[in-house]
């Protein structure tokens, strides 16, 4: 029977076939794996002492590259510890190699010491590819090729290694010298479903919605749009704060009436952000049209008149309804900088994200954290052209928001090799964002760290996104903070210096500006704090409701 140290070698081989980058986790089980990819000079490696925070270092630099990146553990529950990230995975669509070491199937059931099912433990997530030693041997050997080809073919692949005692003889203790090299890579991973073709009238009156995983569609390109920050930016951009307007049937201004409810809505990709954009894809008197390349079709109420991945169009939108829509647009935009602008709301998370905003160039790379920090960039006028832009909404939960957004960073500058200094990424997230996963800022000796990252925390001390909900209305006051609200008082800055990351505090809207533009000016991997306020929060957003409603 062949050993584990030749199955190691045989599974990293393979797997240098399908993969430029690898994180790998410490762990006895594991170890020959382990072995086996430091030996290898054709694929990169990255160590992370967190099953977790290794999986979500992976989904970043995944989303960036589109392409698979792997996460190789020990047994036990290392594998379950990697179930969010594949879930998250699923849902954006994000190629993830699972890569689980595991104990011999004849210990299963057992009692034996770290020993759980690990086949099918993804769930419907992803099919578990069962490699044993006992399955690759003999004239089975060469067929070990075809199941990883065939296991790559998915999106979210998980292979399982049992692997026996004894786990490294023989096995070289060398390290490759893939660090710093371009290294080939196979195609983009894209997961498509063709739905077809639909017909869109655009003399109807229309609005495009365009979410995340939505992509240029070029027959849609002067219809007024709404895009959320991580879809590409629109010729015609409409303000999401706007879509309450479009909600009416019709609204007075200036002592003229005017029709101001959308025919149709053409809903692109995977919309998720914004309450009052959400209402009018369900609002029953305007027909839904929806184009997806995936199977999730955008659609709470179920109510689509028709669904497809191309569109057919005839007509052209009326110069009255573009300039309807330009009109409501910056009657938005324009209470946003009123309120930026008001003194009385002090330094917020908002004003953070367009400090952010103000400071971004072309060629750089945007993370945003889930919760307020995604709606405020949306708010400040993301997307932006030339700017890459990433976010999790597969799921949208903050989970490993600060691991994925340096598994971006480093997948940008592994794209750039060549530079002297790596392309700008910029990550902004929430203080508990940051916090539930501030573990991502540890990165050993040995593994690349980002040359060229800023993250920016704005630090409201609790969950600022309540305040602006039903929860945070004066009869849940009671209870808000500790339910809600969480206050933590954490010092960030000595949580920086104990992970080595450098470390800059601000106060105030100008403060921030200053530190983003000497964190460019110097590269590096950089914290920005931004103590920021929620106790306004609800009044602010209550203010750019009012500002924006017409009558």
């Amino acid at each position: 029977m062949i050993s584990s140290p030749e199955l190691a070698q045989l599974v990293a081989a393979e797997l240098a076939r399908h993969l430029t980058d690898v994180v790998i986790c410490p762990g006895s089980r594991n170890s020959p794996l382990s072995l086996a990819l430091l030996a290898r000079s054709d694929i990169r490696v990255h160590t992370r002492i967190d099953e977790r925070s290794a999986s979500f270092l992976a989904l970043g630099m995944a989303r960036a590259t589109r392409r698979h990146v792997g996460v190789v553990t020990t047994s036990g529950t290392a594998v379950a510890n990697c179930l969010p990230a594949m879930v998250e995975a699923s849902h954006s669509h994000v190629p993830l190699a699972m890569i689980s070491a595991d104990r011999p199937e004849r210990l299963l059931g057992t009692g034996a010491n770290q020993t759980i099912t690990q086949r099918g433990i993804f769930g419907d997530v992803a099919d578990t590819v069962q490699i044993t030693q006992e399955r690759v041997q003999g004239e089975e050997l060469h067929q070990l090729r075809s199941v990883f080809d065939e296991a790559f073919q998915r999106g979210q692949v998980h292979i399982n290694v049992a692997l026996d005692t004894p786990l490294v003889d023989g096995l070289p203790a060398v390290v490759g010298d893939a660090e710093n090299k371009l290294l080939k890579a196979g195609p983009a991973r894209l997961e498509r479903v063709d739905h077809g073709e639909i017909e869109v009238d655009l003399s109807k009156n229309t609005i495009v919605i365009a979410g995340d995983e939505a992509w240029e569609t070029e027959e849609l390109a002067e219809v007024p749009t709404i895009a959320e920050p991580t879809a590409p930016a629109p010729f015609r951009p409409i303000h999401p704060l706007a879509a309450g307007v479009f909600s009416k049937q019709q609204v007075s201004a200036e002592g003229y009436v005017v029709d101001t409810k959308p025919a149709q809505v053409v809903v692109v990709g995977h919309p998720t952000l914004h309450r009052g954009v959400l209402a009018l894809i369900e609002d029953p008197e305007v027909e839904l049209l929806v184009l997806t390349r995936n199977e999730v079709v955008t659609d709470p109420a179920r109510r689509a008149a028709a669904v497809g991945s191309r569109v057919k169009v005839s007509g052209a939108p009326s110069a009255q309804w573009v300039k309807l829509c330009e009109a409501a647009s910056e009657l938005a935009a324009e209470s946003v900088r009123e309120v930026l602008d008001n003194e009385e709301f002090g330094f917020t998370g908002l004003h953070a994200m367009a400090a952010v905003g103000d400071t971004l160039a072309t060629g750089d790379t945007l993370f945003l954290g889930s919760s307020n920090p995604v709606r405020d960039a949306s708010l400040v006028g993301l997307p932006f052209d030339g700017v890459d832009t990433f976010a999790a909404r597969g799921t949208a939960g903050i989970d490993g928001t600060t691991s994925q957004a340096i598994g971006v960073a480093l997948a940008v500058q592994a794209a750039h090799p060549d530079e002297i200094r790596a392309p700008r990424s910029v990550a902004v997230v929430g203080d508990v964002t940051f916090l539930h996963d501030v573990g991502g800022l540890l990165i050993g000796p040995d593994s690349a760290r980002p040359e060229n990252l800023t993250i920016v925390v704005a630090n409201d001390d609790g969950g600022g996104i309540f305040e602006t909900l039903e929860i945070g209305g004066e009869d849940y006051r009671p209870s808000f903070e500790r339910a809600f609200g969480t206050p933590h008082g954490v010092d960030i800055e000595s949580l920086c210096a104990a992970y080595e990351v450098d470390y800059l505090g601000v106060d105030s809207l100008q403060g921030l500006i200053e530190a983003l533009i000497d964190t460019t000016d110097i590269g590096g991997f950089h914290v920005i704090e931004a103590r920021t306020t929620r106790t306004t929060r609800r009044a602010m957003h209550e203010a750019l409701a009012a500002k924006v409603a017409m009558q």
